[in-house]
């Protein structure tokens, strides 16, 4: 027992030693990397490339992008303002249109009344048409004030109204000031003055209609002799297609002849065409009293209503 004792004993001091002992081995290997750590900051001549590098890299990085924004983001700036104003300017020439065309209209209603077309008359209706608040918080220099219709006069033999409207627009540009961008808009309107017949008819004469090559009248402008229904079809299916009629379909006088995969046909006529733009397809229709067709017979279709 005493040797296996002494043994014990013996192996618990060693133990005791190692445990004491590894604590201040940790202890002197913190404090010499430390110390190490501390003489390569003080007597280091040359620091280590990546601690030199990094910071430069990244300072230069960000200056890089700083002058980038600086140029591109007063560029981006301009474009944007360019296309809000771009829009206002094609915004308000559609509106000043809008207001000519009501202003024309007022005019062509009371044309049977007065030989004069008044500038004053003219531009109020254009901003009633708009809106007064509308102008006024425009572009247009001197708002509903800008509004300008003296260049405007009337044909009093044809009862036709030559609107001419003037108007300028102030666009500010940024560094540069503000431009100004003179328009002027035209337009003709007819006024309603009704229709004077060069042979005296009575009050009870009945008005008939009728084409400029046609070989007879029509007692409705809606007859369908005149109303034409143009369709395209195949030109493959002509054999067998017929018309409301019950009649065939064949070329065209003015422009048939060799035709490509479609042509043109209409529900009551007889001939297929092969352009659209066939004078045939086309129907220039007159209003004239019934003794003015001298020489012409009445529709099959409407001609007895």
């Amino acid at each position: 027992m005493v040797p296996f004792y002494g043994c014990f004993n013996n192996m618990t001091f060693l133990m005791q030693m190692f445990i004491n002992e590894f604590p201040n081995q940790k202890t002197k290997k913190r404090k010499e990397r430390n110390s190490d750590s501390h003489d390569k900051m003080i007597y280091s001549s040359q620091p280590p490339a990546a601690c030199k590098e990094a910071p430069s890299f990244t300072s230069f990085q960000k200056g890089s992008m700083t002058v980038e924004a600086a140029f591109v983001l007063p560029l981006f700036l301009f474009a944007v303002l360019a296309m809000i104003y771009l829009l206002e300017i094609m915004a308000i020439q559609t509106n000043i249109r809008a207001g000519m065309q009501y202003a024309g209209k007022r005019y062509a209603e009371n044309a049977y009344l007065t030989a004069f077309a008044h500038k004053e008359t003219l531009e109020k209706d254009i901003v009633e048409s708009i809106g007064e608040s509308r102008i006024n918080t425009s572009v247009i220099r001197g708002g509903s004030a800008g509004i300008d219709c003296s260049a405007s006069y009337l044909d009093p033999i044809r009862q036709i109204l030559f609107l001419k409207t003037k108007y300028t627009m102030k666009i500010p540009i940024p560094v540069f000031g503000i431009f100004d961008i003179k328009r002027e808009e035209t337009m003709r309107i007819k006024g309603w003055n009704g229709y004077t017949s060069s042979i005296p008819t009575s009050p009870e004469q009945r008005i008939v209609y009728v084409t400029e090559h046609g070989t007879v009248y029509h007692l409705d402008q809606h007859c369908t002799y005149l109303d034409l229904s143009v369709r395209m079809v195949s030109q493959a299916d002509l054999e067998i297609l017929r018309n409301q009629s019950g009649g065939k379909y064949y070329p065209c006088d003015k422009c048939g002849g060799q035709a490509g995969w479609g042509v043109y046909v209409t529900d009551y006529g007889d001939r297929y065409h092969t352009s659209l733009s066939c004078s045939g397809l086309k129907r220039k229709v007159y209003a004239v009293p019934i003794s003015e067709t001298a020489g012409k017979g009445a529709c099959s279709k409407c001609g007895n209503s």
